[in-house]
């Protein structure tokens, strides 16, 4: 009988994490605000929907269709990225939060400062409770305005996203006249050896490859580019050994026909196609994730995929640790050993030796944004809302939203199963 409650409890255990454990998709959401389609549009365009999908507590400063248009009219779309991540918030603010802020301002971290574009702090917004009811917006820059106010609320998750209407683009220094050249303008192989990469980079000039980068990056291309250790890595066969046709191969799968930034990556469920795809499941890679970690994998082994060393739409290239082996050129990685058969004797019940455990990849560890320093507090903040229509909700069932963050599932599902036992035991 008490089998049975304990599987009753682990069953129930299971059942509560499996309809608490799910994250919000900031397109479904804003699909039901039309006023907000020009800024949900770039969001995918930009793929920082991917990005703000992959993250929990965060704020979204929306902009209405009209100051969005006004905005993308002028700037190409690697500039309209970089602004419209100044827009996104790494912490949670509702109306009331933004009027209950300590000493009435604070500078906050945004998604931009994750980007490494962000020299200083132009990565950080300052948010002030103004007299009047009003909370103003602007750039952590010295000599910033507050050129941007909030306008209204459109929709909390509580505490996972919330999203507000501001009345105009929040400006960095520098941001608009940031160099954004056309993709067929770029220069990979300066990029690469920049990076550290000036094996790579010639590699793909005396094979001819580079070419084929070229040809792609108008419609797209993600590089993977290995670091020149990888290539002096214990493992890492001759590569002066393969054919010609080979070699071209194994450059083409290092690179991916579409523009990847790592949020993108992140979200990614199907097998990635490189240049060298030539059918289904040929040439292939395949990708997890732990936190902010994001690992290629190959079929021959893995490697992890660092920070961007160049992102423009549609073109970003990635360092990696190792280089990527595809199996159809190398073979696959060695299946671990069967466990030996029992041998026969005369005891009733002869054991069998359990097979060893594979060894997992450690994941790497989440990356902390920086605490928002504060600043000197404002004549006259008010405790007043500024007036304005708000469309919140804070609905299970609203369009978009699936469950709250992970941590308080934990939290919660600890908590049932040992208040559980005890009334089992």
């Amino acid at each position: 009988m008490r089998e049975f409650h304990q599987l009753n409890l682990f069953l129930f255990t299971l059942f509560l994490v499996a309809i608490a454990a799910n994250a919000h998709n900031i397109t479904a959401i804003l699909e039901g605000f039309p006023d907000y389609s020009v800024y949900n549009s770039f969001l995918t365009q930009t793929k920082l929907a991917d990005e703000i999908n992959t993250r929990e507590t965060i704020t979204c400063l929306v902009l209405n269709n009209g100051a969005m248009s006004a905005l993308t009219a002028k700037h190409p779309l690697s500039v309209v990225k970089n602004i419209l991540s100044l827009h996104v918030l790494l912490d949670y603010y509702d109306p009331q939060k933004l009027h209950q802020i300590s000493k009435g301002t604070t500078l906050t971290t945004t998604l931009y400062q994750t980007t490494g574009n962000a020299p200083g702090n132009l990565g950080f917004v300052n948010i002030t409770d103004l007299q009047g009811g009003k909370v103003g917006f602007g750039s952590a820059a010295p000599g910033s305005k507050l050129d941007s106010s909030y306008t209204k609320s459109v929709k909390q998750i509580p505490y996972n996203i919330s999203i507000l209407e501001i009345s105009a683009p929040i400006i960095a220094p520098g941001i608009l006249t940031a160099p954004a050249p056309s993709a067929s303008g770029v220069n990979i192989t300066g990029l690469l050896e920049k990076a550290g990469c000036k094996t790579f980079a010639s590699l793909l000039i005396s094979s001819g490859v580079l070419k084929t980068y070229e040809s792609a990056l108008d419609k797209g291309l993600t590089v993977f580019a290995p670091s020149d250790e990888a290539f002096k890595a214990e493992g890492v066969p001759d590569l002066s050994k393969l054919t010609n046709a080979e070699q071209v191969s194994l450059l083409e799968y290092h690179a991916s026909p579409a523009y990847k930034p790592k949020g993108t990556l992140k979200t990614t469920k199907d097998p990635v196609t490189t240049l060298a795809t030539n059918g289904a499941g040929k040439f292939d890679l395949t990708v997890t994730t732990a936190g902010d970690s994001v690992t290629l994998h190959t079929g021959v082994g893995s490697s992890r995929v660092a920070e961007a060393v160049y992102d423009s739409p549609p073109f970003v290239i990635f360092t990696v640790d190792n280089v990527l082996l595809p199996s159809e050129l190398f073979g696959k990685s060695p299946s671990p050993a069967p466990a030996p058969e029992p041998v026969s004797s005369p005891s009733p019940s002869p054991s069998v030796s359990p097979s060893p455990s594979p060894v997992s990849e450690a994941p790497s560890p989440l990356a902390a944004s920086p605490p928002a320093p504060p600043t000197d507090t404002p004549a006259g903040a008010p405790a007043d809302a500024p007036a304005g229509s708000s469309e919140n909700s804070t609905s299970d069932k609203a369009a978009g939203h699936v469950s709250a963050p992970l941590l308080p599932t934990v939290v919660f599902t600890v908590f049932a199963t040992v208040v559980s036992s005890a009334l089992l035991s």
